[in-house]
Parts: structure tokens; sequence; C-alpha cells
């Protein structure tokens, strides 16, 4: 518990009557970190503290790289930034060594500050002072973690640019006809079969690279590091780091496994816009970081580049590519879905070089100054054709119904309707797709007039409906006909439910095997589902180890 003397070690409030400072003792938190500890973490809640014993290091992570910017040691403060700004912390204060640190809420700021106008202006100062060193920081020159070197239109390269940008990567691409290109890989110039090259930070250059070996390097976790866990989670998506937010934070040993990046189908949406809490809109791939970051704080594993090969319910075991097994208690399957491909010659010939299934944030550069299209009706086809109209000279929506509003929602039918480079061709098919190295000229049929015309075209990315890949799924798990885990009550109306007790809500034909998100039989797909079928899988994970007396 503060005392009046705790307060008065601080120089900032000695000076205060004795009055406001056995208030500030009476009405402050008493904040004991053990090393490692955080008194705020990055993006927290505005507020000031004074460090009363210990050390405390501040740090913010650029780059996916974690950076110390300084130190807080006995008798000063921080939270300066955030109550001169109005906005959350940004960076995190983690004790170094075992600390105690004051707090101050926001509230009670403002009334000491209100006693005396000198804390105000002391505490403003500091804020300057702390901002010159954050413009400091903010203007130091980019330093990318690696050189990607290799041709704009092999598909190889262009995975690789996927991979880096959804696993929040920073790199500089570059393609080999570069005049610097002696400066980047000094040597011989490699032969043309040798690109993709990547060049790591340190110099080291790797040809043609394999994902799981850039995870490797750069520090991503492949691996799981315990021999068991509470609660497996297949599938990085939205449901999926849901659940491993709700898990790790409720005290489950917790591990995601993903076999690319996480954010799953969302993260390749170039903007959500009706996500609650998000009113200007966010990306998929910035709810996905966020998510990432908030699952890995609480504790959770994430391994990202590792496939599941099968599972065995009856033990619960998750046999991975590279015969490494995780081992759990419970599962839960999130893995979502996939584009539907469209059955037409030369798309999958040309698949990366022009044609695209979904619409990643960075694919736009590829858009610059073109004329491309976008085939669907729904929300992510609108979503998609209003982020790229900011980029490509036209946006050509091709759908085959004859109105949007049986598909879109009213605010993203409006909105392209205001947007003057954004043209739809109802009624319409893509008939064929020409170019040799790279996409360049599709064929449009109109169903109604069986007209024909060719149209130059820069890119074109398919928002057809998506499809549960859930083949690699023992017989054990309940599925309907086109593949969707069946749970709960429609396990009953398929008289695959045959335990003693009736299966909650998000649980699989197997006791203690759950599935959530997009690849459940659900007739709602919307990413807000998805968190919340997450958090509520956890919820059921934990009555289900209750219930079985495995806790």
């Amino acid at each position: 518990m503060l005392t009046i003397d705790d307060v008065t070690a601080i120089p900032l409030f000695s000076a205060l009557p004795a009055t406001e400072r056995e208030r500030l003792a009476r009405t402050s938190a008493d904040l004991h970190l053990g090393a490692g500890e955080f008194a705020v973490h990055e993006g927290g809640e505005r507020a000031l503290f004074a460090v009363l014993t210990g050390k405390i290091e501040v740090i913010k992570t650029i780059d996916g790289i974690e950076r110390t910017l300084g130190w807080r040691l006995p008798g000063t403060i921080f939270g300066e930034v955030p109550i001169a700004l109005g906005t959350p912390f940004p960076g995190g204060y983690r004790a170094s060594e075992p600390s105690r640190v004051m707090r101050i809420d926001i509230q009670q700021y403002y009334a000491v500050a209100a006693a005396s106008k000198d804390i105000s202006l002391k505490v403003s100062a500091l804020a300057r002072e702390r901002l010159g060193g954050l413009q400091n920081i903010a203007a130091e020159p980019h330093k990318p973690r690696v050189t990607l070197v290799g041709h704009r239109w092999d598909t190889a390269c262009g995975n690789l640019r996927r991979f880096l940008a959804r696993n929040q990567i920073s790199f500089n691409w570059v393609t080999p006809d570069v005049p610097e290109l002696s400066t980047l890989l000094p040597g011989d110039c490699p032969p043309d079969s040798d690109f993709p090259v990547l060049r790591f930070a340190d110099g080291q250059v790797v040809v043609r690279p394999q994902a799981r070996d850039i995870a490797n390097r750069l520090g991503l976790q492949t691996s799981a590091r315990s021999n068991e866990y509470d609660v497996a989670i297949v599938g990085g998506g939205p449901a999926g780091l849901a659940a491993a937010v709700y898990g790790a934070s409720e005290g489950l040993r917790t591990v995601v496994i993903e076999r690319e990046a996480p954010g799953g189908q969302a993260g390749t949406s170039s903007r959500i816009e009706n996500y609650l809490g998000f009113p200007s809109g966010v990306s998929g791939d910035e709810l996905a970081s966020r998510a990432l970051q908030q699952a890995r704080r609480l504790g959770a594993e994430i391994l990202v580049t590792r496939s599941v090969a099968r599972i065995d319910p009856k033990t619960r075991e998750v046999f991975l590519d590279g015969d490494d097994v995780v081992r759990a208690r419970t599962l839960i399957l999130a893995t979502g879905v996939t584009w539907r491909r469209l059955a037409i010659d030369g798309f999958d010939r040309l698949f990366g070089k022009g044609v695209y299934y979904g619409a990643a944030r960075s694919e736009v550069g590829a858009t610059h100054g073109l004329d491309i299209h976008l085939v669907g009706a729904g929300n992510s086809a609108g979503q998609a054709a209003l982020y790229f109209a900011n980029h490509a000279r036209t946006v050509t929506l091709v759908c085959r119904g004859g109105s949007l509003e049986k598909s879109m929602s009213h605010y993203l039918v409006a909105q392209l309707r205001g947007k003057s480079n954004i043209a739809v061709q109802l009624g319409s098919e893509i008939h064929a797709v020409h170019g040799d190295t790279n996409l360049t000229a599709i064929d449009i049929r109109d169903s109604a007039s069986k007209e024909m015309r060719r149209y130059d075209c820069g890119g074109v990315f398919i928002f057809i409906g998506a499809d549960a890949e859930t083949e690699w799924l023992p017989a054990d798990i309940a599925r309907d006909a086109r593949g969707y885990v069946l749970t709960g009550d429609d396990l009953r109306k398929a008289r695959r439910w045959s335990h003693g007790r009736d299966p909650y809500l998000l649980e699989t034909s197997v006791p203690g095997v759950f599935a959530c998100g997009d690849v459940r039989l659900s007739p709602v797909k919307r990413v807000a589902s998805a968190v919340g079928e997450g958090s509520m899988a956890i919820a059921f994970v934990h009555q289900y180890l209750a219930n079985e007396g495995r806790v």
C-alpha cells in the first residue's frame, strides 16, 4: 500500500500540499512487478506512472523487431505523451528487474493538475521532450529485414512477397534488371534459374528459399515448445486467433497451427468496413496483426508454415508435416475456407501473373494505372473494388446476376456508385484470358445478348465464394455434403452424436473436438461471427475439461 512518503519521493509530487500527496497515496495503484512483467503494454490506456524502485525498460516493436527506446529509474515518470496527445501508449513499459510502480489514473491526474499548475507544465514539457525522441526514431532510414530479388511474374517470387507481407516482415523487392543489383548481391550475378533470391540484413544470401526456412531465419515460431497443450487450434484466421486470445488469457496452454500466415481468408481482405469498433474500416491484415500481437502477448504459441497431415480424434494428437506431433487435451478446428476457383482455360497458367483469388494489400502495387476486373457480387468484391479504385485507372465488377443489391450490403453498393472509375457489368461472365508471361486481356460474354468482347486487363481478382477443404479430416468428424463440419444440434439431426450428454453448441461429432468460424456449417459467414465463435469455443473447452474430469 502506498504511503505519503512514497509519493513525496517522486520529485514531480514532492512540492504538493500534504493533503494532495495523501490523496494520491490513497487513490493510486501500487504495482509490484516481477522481471519481465509489464506496467503497461503498447496501446494501453492513458495513465501517469511513477517508478518507486527497480528499473523499467521502454520498448516498441518496429518492423517486427522489439527495440529498447530507453529506461525509467526510481523517481522518474512515464505516461506524459499519451496524456499530452490523448492517445494510447506508443510503447510498452516492462520491468527489467523486480520493480515497484505507482499508477495514477487519468481522472486523478487531472485533479492533481488542477490543484497544481506547476505539475501540468512539467508533464507537458517532458511530453515535448519525449516526442522529439519519437520523431528522431521515425526519421531514421527505413531498413527492411530482407531484400527480395525476383522477376515480377515469377510465381515463386509472388508467393514470397505475399508470405513476407502477411507475416509483417518488412522487405524491399527489386527485379534482377535493376542497375544496383551488384550492390545488393555482391559477386557474380545468379542465373535466372536461381531466382528468387533473398538477402537478409546480416548480408546472408539464400537462393530460392522455402517459406519455413525464411520463417526460421527471421525468428518466427515453427515448432511447438511443449509436449502437451490444453487446447490446440488448427487455423490462424479470425476464429483461431480469437480462440488463442481467450484461451491464453484464461490460463490454458494454447497453441495455434497455421500453414501460411495468421489472418486466414480475412487477412487477404483489403478493407472490412462493418467490423465493430473500426468506424473507418480496417484491412484484414491489420486486424490479423493486432490479434496476433494480442495472442502472443497473452502467452499463446503461434506456429506458422506448418500444415496438418492428419489428426487422431481419440488421442487428440495433431500430426504435422515433417513428422512432428502436437498433443492436446482438446482441439479446435478453425481452418476456414478457401476461395472457389474458376474453371476457365488459362486461369491456372496465369495464377499469380495477373490472375488472383482474393485481394491482399500486398498486390495493390501491381495495379497502379491499369484497368483491372473483379469477379463477384459479394461484400468482399465490393470492398476490394473500393480499395483498388484508389490505385488502378479503372475497376470493373463482372457479375453473373442482374443486381448487386441481392448479395452486397447497401452501404457498399452506395459507395461503389459514388466512384467515377468503378463500372459494373451485370449478367456477364469471363469466357477466356490471354497472355504469355502475364495476363494482358480477357474476353467477357454478355449472358443476354451472347456478345463476346475483349478488354485490355492488367489484373483479374476472383471473389465467387469459398469452399471448405476438409477432406483431410478423419471420418469420425461429421461433415455435410459440401465438407462443412457439423456441430451442436446439427449432429442430432444427422444422427451423428452418440455420447451420453448433449453436444455443446460448437462441438463436433467427436467429444472434445470443436469447430468455429467459416469451416463450421452455419448460414452466417462474417469476421465478427468468426471472432465470437472463437471466444465461445474456449468457454466450451472449459466445460468439457471440467465435466470430463481432465483439469
